[in-house]
């Protein structure tokens, strides 16, 4: 661990913000906008006062966005401009940043994204340069955002490039990433001995809507599985005994690609798991078109088997790093203080978790926008939620109400900044230990 920096030591708690950050711009051919949150949210204008009011809700952590599409510009050829004003200026208010290398996309210059053949090779020379300019100033990187739910968006479904379908398509991309975040991982311990890796996945909770369905249960029980395989790529965990390892053969993977993997084994620091209360949550349910998926509410019970099984299977010391719902004031509140009360109640059984983040700290901009309203999710949304967003060219149809600064839209587009109640709470809580107790000591109470 860096000896300049204390967060998420062993026997402390870290309070921490998120500001959505999702970065996709796609080549020329794609059917979709660019989905640029820094941009499509006013951060780019409003950089400073948002970073101020992270540190003034009491988190003495960020996890932050860097921009790979607009950084790197070309091969070898990078713009540190925009960073260069951010990244200091948030570390000057005391803000440990996590930096997110990768959420989502890639550079336009690599034409198959995630599953080009330079691909590798390209995100570990930017995290390399990332982890050499940055050294001191950021010491904690996340390689790459959500595995799971790139493979999903990118490989799956064809919503985000290299808009692949299929399990095929699926396998294709998560190999690549896993590939690309070992190589990251080396290049910037290379460059920065003090770098610690924060891995950050998505959790995967499904269930079969009808139990005695066995092909629902049986697609539910690899829905599961799948969720921890970029993981155990990563960790250099899936040989031939693996329970997933025939699986990918099925699916497109090469031996020798899966025994790279192996060979290419690396070590990770800090496991970030993400859980949101009614998206994270799935019901499998049988339709004459095929399998849909339905979410539902499991509250705080979700997160602690989310948090359980992570620490189980990998034990390793955890974060929480992305959580909140969608709702009113009093729905979020609820859910911070609920989600901290699940989260001491795994630690009071001797879980490792290190630390907290409300995902966003703003309201967003629904991913929908950049394909014209249509629905891009795994699962269904209703009817007039798709038309409306379909109709309108404002932002406000598909402002996503789960930060804790509410966006309002004025009539000439630019979003303003309004806290809310669910702030508060979190400023409460945050500043409530920081009051009682040093600033990053073991959440107890």
């Amino acid at each position: 661990m860096s000896s300049r920096d204390p967060a998420f030591a062993p026997g402390t708690f870290t309070w921490i913000a998120g500001i959505e950050d999702t970065c996709v711009y796609p080549p020329e051919r794609f059917a979709m906008a660019p989905l640029d949150e820094h941009r499509l949210t006013g951060h780019d204008d409003t950089w400073r006062a948002d970073l101020d009011q992270v540190r003034d809700l009491g988190a003495t952590a960020l996890r932050y966005g860097v921009d790979w599409p607009r950084a790197h510009v070309a091969p070898g050829v990078f713009d540190w401009s925009v960073l260069d004003e951010r990244l200091p200026y948030a570390a000057a208010l005391g803000l440990t940043v996590i930096a997110d290398l990768v959420h989502y996309g890639t550079p336009t210059w690599l034409d198959e994204a995630f599953a080009d053949p330079g691909y590798p090779d390209a995100v570990a020379d930017f995290a390399a340069a990332f982890a050499a300019r940055y050294a001191g100033v950021v010491d904690h990187v996340t390689p790459l955002n959500e595995p799971i739910t790139t493979a999903s968006f990118a490989g799956l479904r064809g919503v985000w490039p290299p808009a692949l379908h299929g399990w095929e398509g699926w396998t294709r991309v998560v190999l690549g990433i896993a590939d690309g975040i070992q190589r990251s991982v080396t290049a910037m311990r290379a460059e920065n001995p003090d770098v610690r890796i924060v891995h950050v996945e998505a959790s995967s909770l499904f269930s079969a809507g009808t139990p005695s369905d066995p092909a629902l249960v049986a697609e539910a029980a690899l829905l599961n599985e799948l969720g921890t395989v970029p993981t155990d790529l990563v960790l250099g965990r899936v040989t031939p005994g693996h329970r997933s390892y025939d699986w990918l053969l099925r699916n497109g993977a090469a031996p020798e690609a899966l025994a790279a993997l192996v060979e290419g084994a690396v070590t990770i620091d800090l496991l970030g798991v993400n859980y949101y209360p009614d998206l994270t949550p799935r019901t499998l349910v049988a339709t004459a078109a095929g399998t849909v998926q339905h979410t539902h509410d499991r509250w705080a019970s979700g997160l602690e088997e989310s948090l359980r099984s992570f620490s189980d299977r990998y034990g390793l010391p955890v974060l929480v790093t992305e959580t909140s719902t969608e709702g009113d004031d009093e729905r979020r509140g609820s859910w911070a203080r609920d989600s901290v009360k699940a989260v001491r109640a795994v630690v009071a059984d001797g879980i490792d978790v290190r630390g907290w983040t409300w995902w966003p700290v703003f309201d967003f901009v629904d991913w929908s926008y950049a394909s014209g309203g249509r629905n891009v999710e795994e699962f269904e949304l209703a009817d007039d939620v798709v038309a409306a967003r379909s109709a309108s060219a404002a932002k406000e149809p598909y402002l996503r109400r789960m930060g804790l600064i509410r966006l309002e839209e004025d009539v000439d587009g630019a979003l303003r900044r309004v806290p809310t109640g669910a702030a508060a709470v979190y400023a409460a809580m945050a500043w409530g230990v920081a009051a009682g107790h040093e600033r990053g000591s073991r959440l107890t109470r």
